[in-house]
């Protein structure tokens, strides 16, 4: 087993070489390691893709396997310390000291730069311009665009996307092996379904359903995900079309409430088979907007099962329109 380690810390990639699914981005850095010149970089894309592990495996193969401990490397989360202090402080201290061994300069790897406040950020700005001699700074975001644009001309833009299912293969074939668990077929196609290319959610899963079976399945992964199966939602969904609301509403409060499904699922479901339903496309229109409210409504507090079933209440309403 794991040993009570998580899964997401085990099995975080050692090197560049094991990075999953971003060759481009793996092949510039493999570069930048043989060129030993390293830019200002910024690492951009969506949650759970490898941008924090591929900065520390990016500095494992620079400085070796202590680079933290031999101070080369320091990494400051700024969602949790996003003020202009944090600047002056910290990234201040460690930048402004040279090295005593290696390359010449450290890496301060800033995760969730993209939450620092404006004014954190212009005045991290001028700490690139004043320690670029000592330091290499990597910026990781999830949204590229909260970066202000003096930042992102200094820096070498790296764009990560989100993990496809080969990739999503691969790293359920590499936890087989090393948990010995049997993950099935269609439990891959359904951690792919589930994660949307979030990599740790994948690990996560992967660990929670390794608890309660060594084997996989599709139905295991969507139970411990809390996700409604596409099937099912489309059944929901059908039945409101039918006329059939009464025998809707009770397969929803079963998938509510019996079931543990999260609503944010079933909305998100509703929306990706709105656009398969033998409906007028201006009543898909409409569906579409409803969704989109439902959903805000339920992130305010609302009731899930009475903003689900205006949803559905609305299908029956269009199936009827001439």
């Amino acid at each position: 087993m794991s040993e009570g380690i998580p899964w997401i810390e085990k099995y975080r990639p050692r090197s560049l070489k094991e990075v999953i699914d971003q060759e481009p981005i793996v092949a510039g850095l493999t570069g930048v390691l043989k060129t030993k010149s390293v830019p200002h970089m910024i690492f951009a894309g969506p949650p759970g893709v490898g941008k924090t592990a591929t900065a520390h495996a990016l500095a494992r193969d620079f400085y070796g396997d202590r680079y933290v401990e031999d101070g080369h490397f320091l990494e400051i989360n700024a969602s949790d310390e996003r003020g202009i202090d944090v600047i002056r402080d910290k990234v201040k201290t460690f930048a402004r000291t040279i090295p005593m061994a290696g390359p010449g300069f450290k890496i301060l790897l800033l995760d969730e730069s993209d939450m620092l406040t404006a004014e954190a950020q212009h005045a991290f700005r001028r700490v690139m311009e004043q320690f670029s001699g000592t330091c290499r700074f990597i910026l990781v975001a999830n949204y590229f665009n909260r970066i202000i644009e003096p930042i992102q001309s200094r820096c070498a833009v790296f764009r990560f996307k989100p993990i496809d299912e080969s990739g999503v293969r691969q790293m359920v074939e590499r936890v087989s092996k090393g948990e010995g668990i049997v993950v099935e077929e269609g439990a891959v196609r359904a951690l792919f379904d589930v994660s949307e290319g979030d990599l740790r959610k994948v690990l996560n899963l992967l660990q929670t359903a390794s608890i309660y079976s060594r084997t996989v399945t599709a139905d295991l992964v969507y139970r411990v995900a809390g996700f409604a199966a596409a099937i099912e939602v489309r059944k929901m969904m059908e039945l409101a079309l039918n006329g059939r609301l009464d025998e809707a509403k009770r397969m929803l409060r079963q998938a509510l409430y019996v079931d543990g499904v999260s609503e944010r699922e079933i909305v998100n479901r509703m929306y990706a088979e709105v656009f398969y339903i033998p409906i007028r496309e201006v009543d898909k229109a409409k569906i579409l907007s409803l969704i989109g409210e439902v959903d805000y409504r339920i992130s305010q507090g609302a009731t899930p099962e009475v903003q689900i079933m205006t949803v559905l209440a609305s299908l029956q309403s269009a199936s009827r329109a001439p």
